[in-house]
């Protein structure tokens, strides 16, 4: 069984690169796998392994400057959701493209899982998914606005084009674990927006905490692991991946002409060329080819 750690925390690293050895030795060393990313404003990531590697990994970055109480949402598998170990060194913790954001400064009234239903049952609330498309495409909160963009770093753009829809309404808003929200509701707060709220802990803590038989979610979350999808009490949801294009894709989406393996499915059959799926096929051959080897 895999513990799987998923973190994120705002601080500041005058050298983040300084810090990247030696975490991502220590990650070696107790066998734990997924992503980390450092930045001069802090680190995000999901992380898998044994318990005690996980234990040893989280106990190592609470010691890091300012992260003393770094929070962090766990789930388990009993399948591997990480093939490898990446330690990395980016502008950002995740990309808003915005240089005047600082969630350290101030953010929006977090509103705990149990309390969130009330709140976005509200006449005078909106309710906004900061999360990308095709994660919205496969589950969101009953009356969600999807801003339908492709990245995180369109959401400014969207919101000043789509701001007046918005006039005397509260704002609360949610994503997979809260990270996107700590920058979404400092940027709102900016843009002289004065009630903005947001999920505690995200999709993910709602999903852990809140009765199905009370919910107002509907289908399921997306997660970036090979879990692929997560539902209610976090248990692994029905999505696999394309690995053409990345979306999540259901079981009987794979039955669907538009569908090969490690090349396309029916949402980027027509996005990519004749030559990108030659080279994407090339890749699924190198790619079970490896595997046979190592099965052998």
């Amino acid at each position: 069984m895999y513990t799987i750690a998923a973190l994120y925390h705002f601080t500041r690293f005058e050298d983040p690169g300084a810090l990247q050895p030696a975490l991502k030795e220590l990650c070696r060393a107790q066998n734990v796998q997924g992503t980390l990313l450092l930045a001069c404003e802090g680190i995000n990531g999901t992380i898998a392994g044994s318990r005690a590697g996980i234990d040893a990994v989280i106990r190592y970055l609470r010691a890091l400057p300012g992260c003393a109480d770094l929070e962090w949402k766990e789930a388990t598998s009993q399948d591997a959701p990480f093939g490898k170990m990446k330690v990395r060194v980016k502008r950002e913790i995740v990309t808003m493209g915005q240089p005047d954001i600082d969630p350290r400064a101030r953010v929006g009234h977090y509103v705990e899982a149990k309390d969130w239903n009330e709140l976005i049952s509200a006449p005078d609330v909106a309710v906004i998914d900061t999360r990308n498309d095709y994660e919205v495409a496969i589950g969101t909160f009953d009356g969600a606005v999807d801003p339908k963009t492709e990245s995180f770093g369109e959401f400014p753009a969207w919101w000043k084009a789509n701001k007046e829809r918005f006039h005397n309404k509260k704002i609360a808003m949610f994503c997979t674990g809260g990270i996107r929200c700590e920058k979404s509701t400092n940027y709102l707060l900016g843009q002289g927006v004065e009630d903005v709220y947001h999920l505690k802990g995200g999709i993910l803590k709602y999903l852990e905490e809140v009765p199905e038989d009370e919910t107002k979610w509907n289908g399921a979350c997306f997660v970036f692991d090979n879990r692929v999808s997560v539902e209610h009490g976090l248990r692994e949801g029905p999505h696999s991946l394309c690995h053409g294009c990345r979306r999540p894709i259901l079981p009987e989406d794979v039955k669907r002409p538009e569908y090969e393996a490690g090349v396309s499915c029916h949402r980027c059959f027509n996005e990519t060329t004749e030559s990108d799926k030659n080279r994407f096929r090339e890749r699924q051959k190198q790619m079970m080819l490896a595997k046979a080897r190592a099965g052998s």
